[in-house]
């Protein structure tokens, strides 16, 4: 007969890890482009005038 290997009752599901950090603020990569995409064309243009 097999014996089963069970976890301690005391933590048994209590404890969860979780390797995926979310942050609250959350923006679509097109969008960071096109503000990069500013900068620098601002930047530019500054230094024509």
């Amino acid at each position: 007969m097999k014996e089963k290997i069970t976890a301690p009752a005391s933590s048994a599901g209590l404890i969860r890890f979780y390797d995926v950090k979310t942050s609250n603020i959350q923006l679509e990569p097109t969008l960071v482009v096109g503000f990069a995409v500013a900068i620098i064309v601002l930047e530019i243009l500054f230094q024509i005038v």
